[in-house]
């Protein structure tokens, strides 16, 4: 019988010793043989987990009105990049370009990109998209061509790799995966210990086992981001659930068939996510250069798009149970208690302006 992922990663910390947690993830995540996204369609009713744009057209609808009045922004430029990072089954892109129909020379400027790695979602989105002839996947930032650009990423930032410290004696150790005395996969403090000036204010206060959370890898990829947008004109939209400013807490979490379960218990079977640090995100926007937005909650963003108007677009003249239907995928999206506070709208530009967010102070 095959190794499972499990079995190879328990072996390989028998032969190298603890992976940091971001190694973990990575194994995880992206292992090219059983990988979480690499081997399962994980996205819907029938995977592990729910995305908003899975819930409710509108929700894609309300981002192709924003990239709209983005272009127009920016000038309406005749040809522009039309970025999605992590695509996922292609619902969002398919949902914005139905809407931005409304806009013709809009629709026809737009060059397509899709960023995504994984062989199997690419012939998902494929499948989702068919319709659309002007689209190209690249599997890297760096790939997309220099034109002005508009970027759009839901729960994209969440699943990167990132770090966790421990604090143990005055000390910030790394918490890394190990095994126990069964070889079964388990929590064990690491060498490697933080600098202190990586830390945020208060961190002496903060009593023994907190943790603090970082992901080098997540602040790179919106590096690469940024330098995108600062170079060729355009605005980043990112959508996830996170913090708006750094401190501390334990935020990993592993998503199975809808449920939260064990972080070890099922490496490549599971989704794997922590919160996102907007804070440190904004840090390094504005290090190139960029405007960044006031931090807006998902309820308060699609409410300022126009989330009531368009269920009430949708649902007029239609029978009751379409009308509750509507009703109900807009209350999920916006409401407070469901994604509607969870969930945050980053956003930065090279322009001093960026709808519908209020400046910076």
């Amino acid at each position: 019988m095959p190794d499972t992922l499990k079995e190879r990663i328990a072996r390989h910390i028998k032969m190298s010793g603890p992976l940091p947690l971001a190694e973990y993830m990575h194994w995880c995540m992206a292992d090219r043989k059983d990988g979480y996204y690499q081997s399962r369609q994980t996205i819907g009713r029938d995977g592990d987990f729910t995305t908003a744009p899975e819930i409710s057209q509108m929700f894609g609808e309300l981002i192709g009105i924003w990239a709209i009045k983005t272009w127009e922004q920016l000038g309406s430029p005749e040809s522009f990049n039309l970025v999605e990072l992590g695509p996922g089954r292609g619902t969002l892109m398919k949902d914005l370009l139905r809407a931005c129909q409304v806009s013709q020379s809009f629709f026809n400027a737009a060059n397509v990109i899709l960023v995504e790695t994984s062989s199997l979602l690419k012939e998902t989105q494929a499948q989702t998209l068919s319709q659309h002839e002007n689209i190209r996947w690249h599997s890297s930032i760096s790939e997309i061509p220099e034109a002005p650009t508009i970027l759009v990423a839901n729960e994209f930032l969440d699943v990167l790799p990132f770090r966790q410290y421990i604090k143990a004696k005055d000390k910030w150790h790394e918490n890394c995966v190990g095994l126990d005395e069964a070889d079964e996969l388990s929590w064990v403090l690491g060498t490697g210990i933080l600098d202190e000036k990586s830390l945020p204010g208060g961190h002496t206060t903060e009593p023994h086992g907190s943790v603090f959370e970082v992901s080098v890898i997540r602040e790179a990829f919106v590096e690469n981001v940024a330098s995108l947008v600062a170079e060729n004109s355009g605005a980043a939209l990112f959508i996830d659930y996170g913090h708006a400013k750094s401190g501390f807490g334990d935020t990993f979490q592993a998503i199975r068939g809808h449920e939260y379960i064990d972080t070890l218990a099922e490496p490549g079977l599971c989704d794997l996510t922590s919160h996102v640090d907007f804070e440190a995100l904004k840090k390094v926007a504005l290090d190139k250069g960029l405007k960044t937005q006031t931090l807006m909650t998902q309820g308060e963003f699609l409410l300022s798009l126009g989330l009531l108007e368009r269920a009430g677009n949708l649902g007029s003249g239609k029978d009751p149970a379409t009308q509750e239907r509507l009703k109900n995928e807009a209350e999920r999206l916006a409401l407070p208690d469901q994604m509607g506070d969870l969930f945050k709208v980053f956003a930065f530009s090279s322009m001093p302006e960026l709808w519908p967010f209020s400046k910076e102070a």
